[in-house]
């Protein structure tokens, strides 16, 4: 066996293996639990959480006339003996919160 053809063909493999896997990444959206825990983390910063939930199914969703796949879930907080509610919206690719509505 020639080892220029065996470097030459690790070489391609290695490059297209990474390519690949770039591709399915910009694809592919993070998990609805994932997004919740990064939403339930930026709440706690402003205290205790008594519940949360998220839609396990993308939606379409249009702010500003940039159209977006989004979750859509909701935080319940207790502030000074009050529960507080919020429903957000968060991009379904990024986990990024797009919208936040308190109820």
């Amino acid at each position: 066996m020639n080892w220029k053809s065996f470097i030459v063909g690790a070489a391609v493999g290695l490059i297209g293996g990474y390519v690949v896997k770039e591709v399915i990444d910009l694809n592919t959206n993070v998990s609805p639990e994932k997004v919740l825990e990064q939403v339930k983390r930026q709440f706690k910063q402003n205290g205790p959480i008594s519940g949360s939930w998220i839609h396990m199914e993308t939606e379409p969703y249009e702010k500003q006339h940039i159209h977006y796949r989004v979750y859509k879930g909701g935080i319940s907080k207790n502030n000074e003996g009050s529960t507080e509610q919020y429903e957000f919206i968060a991009d379904a690719q990024t986990g990024t919160l797009i919208d936040i509505t308190p109820l």
